[in-house]
């Protein structure tokens, strides 16, 4: 479109009767005609874009062809199976030791040390003996509080005390004796199941006064029968071969202090 026709389009609207100049503006933009050619319509225009430039789109050939679905209705194809051999944990509990086991209670182990306890003259297994066990012993502490319980004397705390107190002296004087040292643990376990004869001296005590020529004998004879079970047991656990008189001693002072609070 040229100059003139430009003109020619606004000398005829300016001729248009009409007072409203938004009007003739309106005219104005309807005469002029739309561009038919990308020419006429410079760069820049109609919100800064070109028009001219291709589109950006993927190739057909670029997209991923969709898997198609194998399943059945009702039974969709499972996207994973594991295997029976293979654990989802990347273990097998089956391999894992027993609960028990893991803390340190084998009730197989129990057993053989009560037997030897009871059984004075049975020969004790060093390598058993030589286990930090507490299971038994904080057991066999329970029953003879409980044992002196029930003649009205509620002594927990000095059970507790003096265990403590007599496996902290056993364990310094064993390891100053011995010549492969002993271990806390293993003390306290040795000297908590040799309690087990002073259960059954709590146990007359609830049937029978022991306060008397009766009850001293049986106290001895507990006494001696718990030192001479812990002796038995530390020599055999300690390779301390003629020492058997010399452990036995410190043992009888400790378990006479139990049978004083048995008796009186």
């Amino acid at each position: 479109m040229t100059t003139g026709n430009l003109l020619d389009m606004a000398t005829v609207t300016q001729k248009i009767p009409t007072n409203n100049p938004r009007m003739k503006e309106s005219l104005l933009c309807c005469t002029l005609p739309y561009p038919t050619s990308k020419r006429e319509v410079p760069l820049g225009q109609y919100g800064q874009y070109d028009y001219s430039q291709p589109m950006g789109y993927a190739a057909p050939g670029m997209m991923q062809p969709q898997q198609p679905y194998t399943g059945q209705i009702y039974q969709p194809t499972p996207a994973f199976t594991p295997s029976p051999t293979q654990s989802m944990y990347g273990s097998s509990f089956d391999d894992e030791p027993p609960l028990l086991e893991e803390l340190g209670i084998n009730f197989d182990h129990i057993w053989q040390k009560t037997l030897t306890v009871l059984h004075p003259m049975k020969a004790a297994d060093g390598n058993i003996m030589n286990e930090t066990d507490l299971a038994g012993p904080m057991v066999f502490c329970l029953a003879f509080g409980a044992t002196l319980l029930l003649t009205g004397k509620i002594q927990f705390g000095y059970v507790y005390g003096i265990s403590a107190i007599g496996c902290l002296g056993m364990y310094c004087l064993l390891n100053l004796m011995s010549m492969t040292g002993v271990s806390f643990g293993c003390v306290a376990s040795v000297l908590g199941y040799c309690l087990l004869p002073m259960i059954l001296l709590a146990s007359f005590g609830v049937i029978l006064s022991l306060q008397g020529m009766f009850g001293i004998i049986i106290a001895a004879t507990i006494i001696g029968w718990c030192s001479f079970s812990a002796s038995k047991i530390f020599i055999s656990a300690l390779a301390m071969d003629g020492q058997q008189l010399l452990v036995a001693y410190p043992c009888a002072l400790l378990y006479g202090v139990f049978a004083l609070i048995s008796v009186f």
